[in-house]
């Protein structure tokens, strides 16, 4: 019998620590036996690396620095406008659950001298949603990344996102979604910065 990739003809190089794939491989083998399956039978026989591969990708925030994903592209620039990076997707995992949520991010911020480049937002939010999270905290963690590396005059982050853990257990509501917000300097102390804000992004929120 062939594998997909040997009947194919076709290999994929993924790289992944292999140490780390082989203990959790062994432990989500471990939990197919407790569930009641049989890790050996034809169609499970791959699955406990498949999940070790998954959760790696799926957690792999973890090794990379957000701030230092900024400095890498910190340019000095006098423009004071507001800047704004709408409709970054967001996948992450539950940490109560283990349970995937995701949705869109729009992250803003006012520059004091200093922009980075746009990709650099929303890999940002990529590293901190690729962890175990609580939406709430993920919110105020690109908020305070950006704060922290660029000193900007303000930064506003909005986060709408469905949660798997709602909507396939406990209270099963399909439609449901949650939206958080975090602000620093000018969209805190300044009315109209936060309404232009919220005013350009609404058309994106349900």
């Amino acid at each position: 019998m062939f594998d997909d990739e040997d009947k194919f003809n076709y290999h994929k190089e993924e790289l992944y620590d292999e140490t780390k794939i082989s203990q959790l491989k062994h432990h989500y083998g471990e939990i197919l036996k407790i569930l009641g399956e049989n890790p050996e039978r034809e169609g499970l026989l791959k699955t406990p690396k498949r999940v070790a591969k998954a959760m790696s990708f799926l957690t792999h925030g973890y090794d990379q620095d957000p701030e230092k994903i900024i400095l890498s592209a910190k340019f000095k620039e006098e423009y004071k406008q507001m800047v704004i990076v709408k409709d970054i997707e967001l996948y992450s995992m539950c940490e109560h659950h283990l349970m995937p949520f995701f949705g869109k991010a729009h992250v803003a911020y006012v520059p004091n001298g200093y922009i980075t480049g746009l990709s650099k937002i929303a890999r940002v939010v990529e590293t901190f949603s690729r962890r175990m999270q609580v939406q709430e905290r993920l919110t105020v963690q690109i908020r305070d990344c950006i704060q922290r590396s660029l000193n900007p005059m303000g930064v506003a982050v909005v986060i709408e996102a469905s949660h798997t853990c709602m909507q396939m257990r406990g209270v099963q509501k399909q439609n449901s979604a949650t939206t958080t917000s975090a602000f620093t300097g000018v969209f805190l102390s300044d009315m109209r910065t936060r309404e232009e804000f919220i005013h350009l992004i609404s058309n994106k929120l349900r």
